[in-house]
């Protein structure tokens, strides 16, 4: 393990993977502010390592990947320092998205409001068969906010509305029935389940695959025809890094 800051720590594995866990912030890996500002930190230094091909980003412990935003903290604000507080949380989801290369969410155990909006914004979400999900914001006096945006374009309206406006926990299954998460594994399968999808995903071209994930990110945000459009000069500019015509002449000279 090497610690980046008081609150992430990484794993460098093999073809580039690297996993990240956030450290330091209780059992349940609760977002403080001082947290946030630790996982902007170490994803911003680690966006400038070309060596990372997928990012894994995971919770110390079993008991959850992040189990939301800290109620104490959050307890003693005014609206102005709510809105400061929140910023901060935004910011670390729009690190993620922002991530040059993809990233997936290990999710063991709980991911709540906060913690499940980071969920949202990773590109791909792995869980394990015993995670637990939730948005219980409106419980404690607040709405659900930020990249609880996310849900809606992941799961459709009405789930959506479902989970924010009952507060209502779901199971592993019922988010893998819901488009909440990709996959579902036993605990004891979990982290071989990450590195067969981030072994899959670092076996393709680099450059293109982070073209790629600049693309989704657009893709979210654009109107079809513009998504089209900006589509058409990425494919162009592909060929731009050598990787085109390395990859598929090697493909040609194979089939020969």
């Amino acid at each position: 393990m090497q610690a980046i800051n008081d609150y992430c720590e990484i794993e460098r594995g093999s073809s580039g993977i690297v996993r990240m866990f956030i450290r330091n912030a209780g059992p349940l890996n609760i977002l403080n502010s001082k947290v946030n500002r630790g996982i902007c930190d170490a994803l911003a230094q680690l966006g400038k390592d070309d060596s990372i091909r997928v990012l894994v980003l995971a919770g110390s412990g079993t008991k959850a990947m992040i189990g939301g935003a800290d109620i104490k903290e959050m307890a003693t604000l005014d609206q102005s320092s709510a809105e400061t507080f929140i910023k901060g949380l935004r910011d670390v989801c729009e690190a993620v998205r922002a991530f040059p290369s993809p990233v997936i969410a290990r999710i063991q155990g709980w991911c709540l409001g906060g913690g499940l909006e980071v969920a949202a914004a990773c590109d791909l979400r792995i869980a394990s068969d015993d995670s637990k999900y939730a948005m219980p914001e409106v419980k404690v006096g607040i709405p659900s906010v930020i990249h609880a945006a996310l849900l809606p374009r992941l799961i459709g309206w009405g789930r959506a509305r479902w989970l924010i406006l009952t507060a209502a926990t779901i199971d592993a299954p019922t988010a893998l029935n819901w488009g909440l998460v990709e996959q579902v594994v036993p605990v004891a399968e979990l982290d071989a389940a990450i590195d067969s999808a981030a072994k899959a995903v670092a076996e393709c071209a680099p450059e293109a695959m982070r073209n790629q994930k600049a693309l989704l990110k657009q893709w979210e945000e654009l109107p079809l025809s513009q998504s089209v459009d900006v589509s058409i000069k990425a494919f162009g500019k592909a060929y731009l890094t050598g990787e085109p015509q390395e990859r598929m002449q090697a493909f040609v000279n194979r089939r020969k």
